[in-house]
């Protein structure tokens, strides 16, 4: 018997953009395919559809609705083999506007191409990283994922592997469907509904016009709504004992006080604990000061943010005659997004001898204290001025217009591509007016030292308020790409064929400040710089397959890639160097037997850095994560007892393009059609990897990093501190090696089909050197790296489904292992002494169901229940990665057990 396909990496077409290393992988079926030749993933030449030489793993449309998911998103960053992405949910307290992404393997997401219909879209930001919120979820048809690296096809930035969404088409007729779904607590319901029409058959017709329009809407999630997440002031008991996490924030209502002095000491304090003996409500001693009350934001935040989505998306094809298909592609999406934080933390100048310095300040000094006072600062939150809340507008439109078909013994494919990702920042509340704020501070009423303020004030506190657009950004990518393949001569196992091509693309970064957000606008505000930097990248390869005898196959290809030097239309110069690599990939396939197949690949490849790792001025990134000591204590730029510092950030002209190694050896055994097992090890290794020192580096080691601290004068009040810096580096070499596994069975009962599937990443290295040094080598394995992340050594998934005739339920069980947290300073409140503690965070397991009716063949219902059995994320104590405190977004759902249903009719 033949060796059949497994389910998650069955061989399907692939059109390779050449150079850019596009993608498009076939849709017909396994009779269609003896006749037809397709293109196999991971080559650019055409051929008979079969188990190939390198791993995919595919997802069908059945098998996407089967998981419930409901965004692309949630879709790609469930599966085993994904790890290291960027999730919805750090939103909330930064400015990515909700993007999310994929990571092949843990090696990144900017090593992990994302491409649409076999073609690159626009990235978010100056790098390669695309925002999955841009995949028009309802129009996909397939997802192919391969997951060897691919630079030697793909260009750049496929160091990892592949991601191909495949949409819709040649579609008759209308499909109507509708979901809605929420939480058994209270809080993060969803609901979308979407359409999808097609018009014409190819065949009969000579054109198909197809148009999918879908729109999607999340409510928003409160910290208060979850016990694992409502608050920063964190009690816990572990081995018996009792501990108190504190992640409250000295900037409070009411008002802290740090009091500077000319010998370069500081004390701080909270006038309001002086005066009670306790701190307000929403606030607790601190417990690395107990003179002062720290605010509990983490109370405050909403950890799932509100957002809305509207996507469309339109081909229409026409054949130009029997050879030939002329098509174009549009896909357009808006996505708004709004994240809610804690109030505004603003520092305030307390002038000396004043009303409020002689009632809660000199109490609490020393005669000799208050002669030696330089400055004195309220840290004040402004709760009166409501919670941070800021939306972000991000639109996408991709446009592609092409030319495929046969052109005597070449099959080829050739288009133009348009696609722009584009974002739009704006305050809708939280945030004061320069003046306006200056002049509530100004008025006798206003009491930052005060639990709340007075009614009276109110009104002039409202109409403080500032609200509009701070910044857009856009990346704009123009390319060209041709390709073809061809049969050559023969050898004993059939027809050697040769592919070959070549693309073309220019990328624009642009971020402009808007005109009034700056620090003369928005008090203690930090201006968004302007950005004007684009770059052409060009390439070309040759792919040869040798089939050598009727069982083994091998494949040589090899690519020619060419990045410019960064063009500064601010500036009009020039900033970088061009940059060139030849890259190669050798395959092969061996069939010794009809149920056994062996296959392994060698290759290298090459990313050059993004241009704001290249080009970035030195500009103020917010806040350290964490709190720390001041680095160089004594000094007159150190701010009072532990606490966050102002953190820069900035780019490298002097950055090398990073270059990879990688192999991959696997087999696929299936000795009946019953049972098939396969694995695949796989190994990359990266040198001048772009990267920079961690916060939690430097901290831990100022001495040596020394040259990574400068200082940053507040706008508020005109102090000046100290200020970590974020420099891109190469900061010398990653190995990541692991095994991507799995089996599948399937019998029939008579009560009806039983299908499962086990699969799951085991990672065997997750290794790089540390940032700033050349061979001092650390792991992330299992453990809180100081990258702040963590490497999963098991990730694993079941899928079993049985199908009873017109009912399928299917059950969903995803595991992944414990791993030890971050470091943190905690409370033994037995001891009342502070400890530095590890916790073990134990696995992760959640089991999801889903019963699916079809009624007719129009009518279709879906129900499911997510996490089933209602497991809570486990307590973390990281310290990073968003304003949710108490468990870690990235590796656990805080929805906790929900419940959806979908409808779909077609007619």
């Amino acid at each position: 018997m033949a060796l059949k396909e497994k389910i998650g990496a069955r061989s399907v077409r692939l059109a390779l953009t050449v150079l850019a290393g596009s993608v498009l992988f076939s849709g017909q079926s396994m009779a269609d395919e003896a006749i037809q030749k397709v293109e196999i993933t991971g080559s650019s030449i055409k051929r008979i559809a079969v188990e190939g030489a390198l791993p995919v793993q595919r997802l069908t449309q059945e098998a996407i609705a089967k998981t419930g998911a409901t965004t692309v998103a949630d879709l790609m960053q469930a599966l085993p083999a994904m790890q290291g992405f960027t999730i919805g949910a750090v939103a909330a307290g930064s400015n990515s506007g909700g993007r999310t992404s994929a990571s092949i393997h843990d090696i990144g997401e900017s090593y992990t191409l994302v491409l649409l219909n076999g073609r690159r879209i626009a990235p978010q930001g100056s790098g390669t990283s695309v925002n999955l919120n841009a995949i028009p979820m309802s129009a996909i048809e397939r997802v192919e994922i391969l997951t060897d690296g691919a630079s030697a096809l793909y260009g750049s930035d496929a160091i990892a592997g592949v991601i191909n969404f495949i949409l819709k088409k040649n579609v008759q007729g209308v499909t109507l469907e509708a979901t809605y779904g929420g939480p058994e607590d209270k809080g993060g319901s969803a609901w979308n509904t979407n359409v999808t029409a097609g018009f014409g058959d190819l065949d009969e017709d000579r054109y198909n016009v197809l148009v999918s329009y879908r729109h999607d809407e999340q409510e928003k999630l409160r910290a208060t709504d979850r016990s694992f997440a409502n608050t920063s002031y964190v009690p816990f008991s572990r081995n018996g004992k009792n501990y108190v996490w504190d992640r409250t924030s000295t900037s409070a209502s009411p008002a802290g006080a740090t009091v500077a002095f000319k010998d370069n000491t500081a004390t701080a304090f909270s006038p309001y604990l002086k005066q009670n003996g306790n701190c307000a409500e929403h606030s607790y001693v601190t417990l690395s000061n107990s003179n002062a009350c720290g605010f509990d934001t983490g109370s405050t935040v909403e950890i799932v943010p509100q957002s809305k989505r509207d996507s469309l998306f339109v081909k229409g094809t026409y054949k130009l005659n029997d050879n030939l298909n002329a098509f174009a592609e549009m896909a357009l999406s808006r996505f708004d997004l709004t994240a809610r934080i804690a109030a505004n933390p603003v520092p305030i100048s307390i002038a000396k001898n004043s009303a409020l310095y002689n009632t809660y300040v000199k109490p609490y000094l020393t005669p000799a204290q208050q002669d030696n006072i330089k400055s004195v600062t309220a840290n004040y939150r402004s709760t009166d001025w409501g919670l941070r809340s800021s939306t972000t507008i991000t639109d996408t439109k991709h446009l592609v217009l092409g030319v495929e078909g046969e052109l005597g013994a070449w099959n080829f494919e050739s288009g133009l591509t348009w696609s722009q990702n584009a974002i739009d920042e704006r305050y809708t509340g939280g945030y004061a007016k320069n003046t306006e704020f200056k002049a509530v501070v100004a008025n006798p009423l206003f009491n930052p030292f005060a639990g709340s303020q007075s009614a009276a004030l109110q009104s002039q506190i409202d109409a403080s308020q500032y609200t509009g657009s701070i910044r857009t950004a856009s990346t704009t990518m123009r390319g060209v790409d041709s390709h073809g393949s061809r049969e050559l001569f023969s050898l004993p196992g059939g027809k050697a064929s040769i592919g070959v091509g070549g693309d073309y693309r220019t990328y624009r970064y642009e971020q402009s400040p808007n005109a009034n957000a700056n620090s003369d606008t928005i008090y203690n505000f930090n201006e968004s710089p302007a950005y004007d930097l684009s770059r052409d990248t060009y390439g070309a390869f040759i792919e040869l397959l040798a089939p050598l005898t009727k069982s083994l196959e091998v494949t040589v290809g090899g690519r020619y890639d060419n990045v410019s030097e960064i063009d500064n239309g601010i500036t009009k110069s020039t900033m970088g160097k061009s940059d060139s690599a030849n890259t190669y990939k050798v395959s092969a396939r061996w069939q010794p037997v009809q149920t056994v197949l062996i296959r392994g690949s060698y290759g290298t490849g090459f990313k050059a850095p993004s241009m704001l790792d290249i080009g970035q001025p030195l500009v103020n990134a917010g806040f350290t994560a964490k709190s720390y000591d001041c680095p160089f204590p004594g000094t007159q730029y150190c701010r009072s007892s532990s606490t966050q510092y102002n953190e820069l950030s900035g780019g490298n002209e002097n950055l090398k393009s990073e270059k990879s190694k990688q192999f991959t050896v696997g087999f696929r055994i299936e000795p009946t059609s019953a049972f098939s097992f396969g694995a695949d090890l796989w190994d990359v290794k990266i040198t001048d990897a772009v990267s920079a020192v961690s916060e939690a580096q430097a901290f831990a080691n100022p001495a040596l990093y020394n040259s990574l601290f400068s200082t940053y004068t507040e706008p508020s009040t005109g102090n000046t501190y100290y200020a970590f810096k974020s420099l891109s580096m190469n900061i010398g070499q990653t190995h990541n090696r692991g095994i991507d596994w799995d089996m599948s069975a399937n019998h029939k009962f008579a009560f009806g089909k039983l299908t499962a599937n086990l699969s799951g990443t085991h990672m065997i290295r997750a290794d790089y050197t540390v940032p700033g040094t050349k061979d001092q080598w650390t792991s992330n394995m299992n453990y809180y790296g100081i990258t702040d992340a963590v490497t999963f050594r098991n990730l694993i998934k079941l899928n079993v489904s049985l199908e009873s005739g017109r009912l399928t339920n299917t059950l969903i069980a995803s595991y992944r292992n414990g791993y030890t947290d971050a470091e943190a300073t905690v409370r033994n409140v037995d001891s009342g002494l502070n400890e530095k503690l590890r916790l073990q965070v134990p696995s992760y397991t959640t089991i999801d169901w889903q019963g699916r009716f079809a009624y007719n063949q129009s009518t279709t219902i879906r129900a499911g229940i997510k996490n089933l059995f209602d497991r809570a994320p486990p307590l973390s104590l990281r310290a990073s990665s968003g304003h949710q405190v108490g468990f870690d977004p990235r590796y656990a759902d805080p929805m906790m057990r929900s419940f959806y249903i979908t409808g779909n009719y077609k007619f």
